[in-house]
Formats: structure tokens, sequence, C-alpha cells
């Protein structure tokens, strides 16, 4: 929204007024601050509400513009506005108190902790001795999470002894003194949920498989079971440290988007541990954007395998070969086409060595049809999954007594063939005596279907009649002597005992989505991957229907199919991203220093802690620079490298030939450089050096 117009001495008015009356909690600043002459601060968005409540009499919300509207404003005013220093908290936690730097904290309402973002925490004992959480593979660092966990961690073996009874009692939260105590330490999630219906709940894992879960919402949330552990198991003087700073606007309109996807989405799946993994459920098709190595694709694996699991776990390596099927990953690149991803022609070499053609489907097609045949199976009653057991058993039995390229078989007309081959899809049969097509390929599904109706069939026109059809194909008459020969072979096969089919999740992952040829490659299926028209109301013709056995076979995207791309916002292909397409997504960007949690994998704190500070400062002197911003900044998953290389490697092979792409043609490159290297701790070697290292070498 605009602001409103004002008048400078509007805006002197309400900065007396404020100096007055003061600013209320809830209309601090989080990121920006108005600094007067006399170097007073004022948050600017309270500053233009009182402004305009003063000059008109009427109020405004601080929620109709945000904190860029408004400093871009004040600044166009002539006041001067500055980015407000993030004052960090430190909260200590004892069996008998609770403290925090921050006045403004209070047990009575431990709901603020939705405004803070937890930076670090640790169990300092009595003596002195600091233990940090032990994070397992995949799990984020300073979550709201990370203080219980610790807790777990420390007392692992007493609440391990606790008995049932002590368990379900042990107290865990308390919202505001007047409230309910929440209680209970779980061994699963089901029974959890027996409790509390909620997916705002933590699972520490211990020993061979087995947890605890609990209920958690912030970071202040469970204060009140990490006190009972000191209470009931610690030393005095043992204490738990949590520092913590206030989130900044886009944190917290980023908390309140997940919020109300948790809350529509708590009926509809079992819990994950990815916020993310809520918003691809209910959006369909998500893309990442940002920064290059901020772990987008890293992060598209971690959610198909959280939604997979159904929030057991993130780590994609633990899902089995089976679950695997339901993920699929490509790469986009400029020469990558409509045949690759839907359908097309490609060669194939005939029996007799000449080359044709053939149409197979592409990657996403492949995928999709696996979807839909789960999703199409779970809708299915357990008597016809029976009966299609029970067929799938028939033609099993007799393929196998054919013996392919000697059997014979004829047609209503006499005319005969024998089968060469059997697959998925298709019977191949051989036709000697006719002159002009001696080779076929038949539908398996259709004499699947013919078996599975049913239905006597007597003579090709009831073939006809029971496909839709208003002439039969050339192939109805083979399909009809297949359909008699194994009837007539009064196969027996066993009563199927069958379970309902479970609708399972897809994933399609599409990495690098904006550097190949959108509408070249989706061609019609803009339109089926609509969210809007998933299922048979978004079925589509598909450009070589007419070459399918069946003409009039349509392609639809179920509703068990979701697709996730990413993108790097500086990547020249961004600007054609197709609009048809990006109407169709959900943008989410990923900025350089929201996966930090990556580098827990270097398994080394003190080179992790370098690390993070490197990144910052480097990221910070990156959007110092007039043409550059947040788009330009380095990614954790580049420091991931430190597995095999040390900071010097690091920088000269990967993030200074990086960087000097980025300010190629700028003024002043080499001085530019210098600032990077500075910021990110790099000295060249004296060429001394440099020679005596050649000399070691050699």
């Amino acid at each position: 929204m605009a602001i409103p117009n004002l008048k400078k001495q509007d805006i002197i008015n309400a900065l007396n007024f404020i100096d007055e009356n003061g600013v209320p909690e809830h209309n601090m600043s989080t990121k920006y601050v108005l600094v007067s002459e006399s170097g007073k601060k004022y948050p600017p968005k309270y500053v233009v509400a009182v402004a305009y409540h003063l000059a008109n009499g009427a109020d405004i919300s601080t929620e109709s513009f945000n904190s860029v509207d408004a400093k871009n404003y004040l600044e166009s005013q002539g006041f001067t506005i500055e980015m407000k220093q993030q004052e960090k908290f430190e909260l200590s936690i004892t069996a008998d108190r609770v403290e925090s730097t921050d006045e403004r904290f209070t047990m009575d309402n431990l709901s603020l902790g939705d405004n803070y973002k937890p930076l670090d925490v640790y169990f300092k004992r009595a003596n002195g001795d600091i233990i940090k959480r032990a994070y397992s593979k995949g799990e984020r660092r300073n979550s709201n999470q990370t203080m219980p966990r610790i807790a777990c961690q420390v007392f692992e073996k007493q609440l391990v002894a606790l008995s049932v009874e002590d368990k379900e009692g042990f107290p865990v939260c308390k919202y505001n003194p007047d409230s309910e105590v929440i209680r209970g330490i779980f061994a699963s999630i089901d029974e959890f949920k027996k409790y509390r219906n909620t997916i705002e709940y933590l699972i520490y894992g211990y020993g061979n498989g087995r947890q605890f879960v609990i209920y958690c919402w912030n970071i202040f949330s469970t204060i009140l079971f990490v006190q009972e552990c000191l209470k009931r198991f610690g030393e005095p003087g043992d204490q738990f440290i949590l520092t913590y700073r206030e989130k900044d606007e886009k944190e917290t309109v980023a908390t309140e988007t997940e919020d109300s996807v948790k809350e529509e989405l708590v009926q509809q799946f079992n819990g994950y541990r990815n916020p993310f993994s809520a918003m691809l459920i209910e959006s369909k098709n998500l893309i990442f954007r940002g920064a290059p190595g901020t772990g987008k694709s890293y992060l598209a694996k971690e959610i198909a395998a959280d939604i997979i699991s159904n929030g057991y776990f993130d780590d994609y390596t633990l899902l089995t070969d089976e679950q695997k099927k339901q993920v699929e990953f490509v790469q986009f690149h400029p020469s990558y086409d409509y045949s690759d991803f839907v359908e097309g022609l490609r060669p194939k070499l005939n029996d007799d060595g000449t080359m044709g053609f053939e149409l197979q489907d592409g990657i996403f097609k492949k995928f999709v049809a696996r979807a839909r045949k789960n999703y199409e199976d779970s809708q299915k009653s357990k008597e016809i999954v029976e009966k299609e057991i029970s067929v799938q058993e028939s033609l099993t039995e007799f393929f196998s007594g054919v013996e392919f390229g000697v059997d014979t078989f004829k047609t209503i007309n006499g005319n005969e063939f024998t089968i060469t081959g059997v697959d998925d899809g298709h019977i191949n049969i051989s036709i000697p005596g006719n002159a002009t097509v001696n080779r076929l390929s038949l539908n398996l599904d259709e004499v699947r279907k013919m078996l599975e109706s049913g239905q006597k069939f007597e003579k090709i026109k009831d073939i006809t009649t029971f496909f839709g059809k208003t002439f039969a194909t050339q192939g109805y008459s083979y399909d009809f002597a297949i359909y008699k020969a194994i009837r007539s072979k009064k196969i027996t096969a066993s009563k199927a005992k069958a379970k309902q089919e479970e609708l399972k999740k897809y994933i399609f992952i599409i990495d690098e989505i904006n550097r190949g040829e959108i509408s070249k490659i989706f061609g019609e299926l803009f339109f089926a991957i609509d969210p809007g028209y998933r299922g048979k109301s978004g079925e589509i013709a598909t450009q070589y229907s007419n070459l399918h056995s069946d003409p009039d076979e349509k392609f639809y995207i179920p509703e068990n199919v979701y697709i996730i791309g990413t993108m790097n916002d500086i990547d020249r292909s961004v600007d054609s991203f197709d609009f048809a397409m990006r109407r169709r997504f959900r943008f989410v960007e990923l900025r350089a220093d929201e996966r930090l949690e990556m580098l827990a994998s270097l398994e080394n704190e003190e080179l992790e802690a370098e690390a993070i500070r490197r990144m910052t400062a480097l990221n910070k002197e990156i959007t110092a620079v007039e043409d550059l911003n947040e788009n330009y900044q380095i990614g954790a998953s580049y420091f991931l490298k430190l597995k095999t290389l040390d900071f010097d490697q690091l920088w000269t092979d990967y993030l200074q030939p990086l960087l000097q792409e980025y300010i190629q043609g700028m003024y002043d490159e080499k001085s530019l450089m210098n600032r990077f290297a500075r910021a990110y701790g790099y000295q060249e070697p004296a060429r001394g050096d440099s020679d005596e290292a050649t000399q070691d070498q050699g």
C-alpha cells in the first residue's frame, strides 16, 4: 500500500507526540529506526501512523504498509533512517528461576516466543562445563526445538528410567499462569496424538529407533519442561542458556504464513518436520529461488523424504528403494525439450537391422503414470482389486506357457500369427501371411480390461462396443483371438486376498527450472499442472496422441503429484521464465543465511563457527556494493567444500572466480575484489612464499 500524503510538519508533530506518550510495545521497530537531529530513535511505521492520525483525525493500521515503505517515504521527506542493530538477549533457566536480559520477558505469556528467533542454546553445569546439542543428521540448528532436545540429551537416561505414568504426567508447557499445564512424554507420534491432535511437537530419537515425543511450538514453549528436568535430575547451579533476538519483519511474515498453513493442514497429514513440506502439500507446485549455494536442491530432497516418510525423517538416503520410486529428479538445460519431458519419437533398431522410430514416454510422463496408477488403485474397492489380481495371475500363467515365435494362433478370419514377446504394456505379434504389416504391437491393457469386465465377447463388434468405438481397429481381431485362447485354457487363478491400496504422494523435482525453454518443454501441460485442474478435469490430448494405440487416450496429472522447482535469481534466464508458468507455482525465496544447519555436516564446531563468520562477513560486503544485492550472496553449500579444502583453497578455486564474474565490467574491479578478500579473511601469499612452495613441490 502507498503511504498516505503527509507534510513534513505532520512527521515532526508525530515525533513530539511520541516523545510525550512513548511507543506501545507491539509497535516497536525490528529493522529500521528514524534518528532525529538530537539523536533520538523512533519506529518508522509507528511514526507514519501517528502522523496520519494527528493530521486527519483518523487511524491507519501499521499492518497496511511495510517497514520498507515507511523507510523510503520518510527518507524522501528528508529524515534519517538507520538499520536497527538487532539486540541479542540471553535467557537463563535454573531449577528455581527463569531470567532474561530482555526486560520485556515474562512467564505470564510464553506465546511471545513467536516474536523471537533462537540463535544459540547450551547446558552449563554448576562446575562451568558446557554441553552443546549433538545434532543428528538433517536436524535444523537453533530451531524452536533445540533447547528441549538438549534437555533430552543431557537427561536421557533419567527420562528413559521414568515409569509410563511418570512420563504421561511430566509437565511440558503452560501458556500463562491461569492456563492448564500440558503434560506428557510419549513413545510415538500416534501415542502423542491420542492426547493432543496437533502437528506442533518434537521428536527426540535415542537407542534403537526409540523416541520421546513432546508438545512444542515456539522457543519459550518448553521452558516448563526444561525446568522440570533440572528440578528432578540436575545439580544445584546447573542451568540452560538460550540466546535469541527479535524476528525481523520478513521472518515474522514467514512465521505467520507457516502457522496458517499448518492450521489448515493439521487434519491432512501426520505432521511433517519441515514447514516447507506443508507449503508444498497446500500449493501442489513450489519453486525455491535464491542466491547460489543456498541449498535449494538439497532442501527439495529433504522435503521429499519428509513427506514420503510422513514426517519421520528428512534424509533422502533413508528412503527405501520402493519409496524412492515416489521421487524423480531432473535438471533442465537449454537443449531439453518436450520429447525428453513428455513424449516423443526415438530411434529404434528393428529386428531386421534397419532403423526406425517409436513413440516413447518422457521422464515426467513415466513418473505421472506411476502416480496415476497408485491414485486410481487407491480409489478401487477391495473386490475390484481382487478381480484385477486374479486376471493378472491368469495372464501370467497363460503367457508363461506360450513358446514365443513358435506357438500359432488364428484370428476369426483365419489369419495365423505368433506371439513374439510380452512386456508391461504390449503384446508383440508376428503375422507371416500379411504382406502389408507382418508385425504388430497390441495393447496388453485392452486384453486385461476385457477379462476383468467379466463380459462374454462373441465377435469383434462386441469389443468395438465395449471400448466405445465406431469402427474396429486392426488390433481388435488379434485381441479377440488371444482373449479366446486365455478363456479356453480355463485357467483357475487363485482367490486373491487383496487390501486397499494406500494413496501415496509423488514428488517431481526440477533443478534449474528456469534454464530450460519452459513453453517448449511443457507444451500443453501448462493446463494440466495447474493446481486447479488436477485430475480428469484437466485432461489433455498430448502432441503425439494420434500415434497412441488409442488415439482418444487423454493425459492428466492426478492429485497426488507435487512439483518442486529450483532457480537462481541471478541466472540470466530468469527474466525469460514463462508468465503462464509463474502463476502456476508458489515462489519461496531462500536467503543465504537461512540454511546454516547444513554446515553441521562439517562435524567440527570450530570449523563450522569460522565458516559462518566468514560467510556472514563476505555477504555483508557483497550487499554493500551498489549494483549487488542479497541475490548475489554466497550460500552455505559452498562451505561444505571445507570437508576437503581449506579456507584459502575455497576462496581461490570457487569464491573468487564467482565474485569476479559478479563484478565484471564494474568500476575498479580490483578494489572490489580486495574488499571481498578482506571481508572473507583471505590474504594473498607473498611472492617469496609462493616461490618456496613451488620449489618444495618440485
